[in-house]
């Protein structure tokens, strides 16, 4: 009997010895755009710290990659099948549905119930397709016009011109004064479509806009030709740094940051970087509007920034796991280091900064919000887009020709 005892003993502790080395062998793969320079790096490293201190038997081990460059491997590996990570950073709308339709993608609907407390359903729009939950939201943005008022009041003004004529009567100041009123990296597309796409619906309206992107309103409209005409204008004038084309956004928000321009337009998620380095007053607000019918807060952006799960994932219950777990945490240290708006309830105790209240402030009043179009619309018409931006920029294409181009290739 003691000698079975025992074998039975030996038996169980080897059972428990094999079941918990099982455990401690699960890897989760994690890709992101979180790199050393992003505003969201320091939330990933805490997050993933955070998640493995609860959960002993899984690491997760994270590839971050830069912004255009992870686009490009993302829907590659997506496209190929092969070799995909568990959990993926993604940007919602168009980006995500495009690998949904490929069957790549984990529906999570079975799973957000019990998260619904804290992650309100209308966060989630942007990754819901067909009435189902493909993504876990975390962050929301704005396209955010960052003014130095130190510099504006050297040519006269105390605040971020209300109005569009303001608005270029302070650049031909500043540039009569030796400034650059804009800073923008000529070189990567989306950062020029960050002043395209407000200067668009500062002159068709939110609602319109979203028509034009969904296909059912013409892009070839003159208040489309206006706000191409106007950001030409822009260009020719001089109100954007000369050597844009030879800029990365990194370059470009640290020049901002040093106090080279004047403005600068990009994403709310800048606000940690700008409102703890910037050594002037600086003031968050949005670019005025081009046709007196719209109305000033007809905002781009909106929640995006978004976690999802791969169908090829080995272990896809820890992997939706961590998926809502590290959402849940990086909703939270972002909008508490300023790197962007919640989309997960906020701590209403937190403190933060004047950049970040400005961008909620934005957010709260916005009439009508409009995805980022290279994440509104699907990855071939989004590169399309971003083409027809360029040629803008580099003045080879009419404000008349983009708009009937555009209108022809999207639709």
């Amino acid at each position: 009997m003691k000698k079975l005892l025992a074998i039975l003993l030996t038996a169980l502790f080897l059972l428990t010895a094999v079941s918990a080395l099982a455990e401690e062998q699960i890897t989760l793969q994690l890709w992101s755009i979180a790199t050393e320079s992003d505003s969201s790096h320091q939330a990933y490293v805490d997050a993933i710290a955070a998640f493995e201190a609860d959960h002993p038997n899984i690491k997760i081990e994270h590839t971050p990659t830069e912004n255009e460059a992870y686009k490009t491997k993302i829907k590659a590996a997506m496209s190929s099948g092969e070799e995909l990570p568990d959990i993926f950073f993604t940007w919602g709308m168009g980006f995500l549905k495009d690998f949904v339709d490929a069957g790549r993608v984990v529906c999570l609907d079975d799973y957000y119930g019990a998260y619904a407390d804290e992650l309100p359903q209308a966060m989630a729009t942007n990754v819901t397709y067909d009435g189902k939950m493909f993504g876990v939201p975390y962050t929301m943005s704005l396209v955010t016009l960052y003014a130095n008022l130190d510099i504006l009041a050297e040519v006269g003004y105390d605040d971020i011109p209300a109005t569009y004529e303001d608005m270029m009567d302070c650049c031909d100041k500043l540039v009569a004064a030796g400034y650059i009123p804009f800073g923008v990296s000529g070189k990567e597309l989306w950062c020029l479509s960050e002043y395209v796409e407000p200067l668009v619906i500062k002159s068709v309206g939110g609602e319109a806009l979203k028509a034009m992107y969904n296909g059912e309103e013409s892009w070839n409209n003159e208040n489309v030709i206006a706000a191409i005409a106007a950001f030409q204008d822009m260009k020719n004038k001089g109100y954007f740094d000369p050597s844009a084309d030879a800029l990365g956004n990194d370059e470009v928000k640290n020049n901002f940051i040093a106090g080279k321009y004047a403005f600068y337009q990009n994403g709310s998620w800048n606000n940690a970087d700008i409102g703890s380095q910037a050594q002037f007053a600086v003031k968050a607000g949005t670019f005025p509007v081009l046709n007196p019918d719209v109305t000033l807060y007809q905002m781009i952006g909106g929640p995006n920034n978004t976690l999802a799960v791969t169908e090829t994932c080995e272990h896809k219950e820890e992997a939706i796991e961590a998926a809502f777990y590290l959402a849940r945490f990086f909703s939270d240290a972002d909008y508490k280091s300023g790197a962007n708006l919640p989309c997960w309830a906020a701590d209403p105790d937190a403190e933060v900064s004047d950049l970040v209240k400005s961008a909620a402030d934005m957010a709260s009043k916005a009439d009508s919000m409009v995805l980022f179009g290279d994440n509104f619309l699907s990855a071939d018409a989004a590169n399309t887009y971003l083409d027809y931006i360029g040629l803008a920029w580099a003045g080879d294409i009419t404000p008349e020709d983009y708009a009937a181009g555009l209108d022809a290739d999207l639709h």
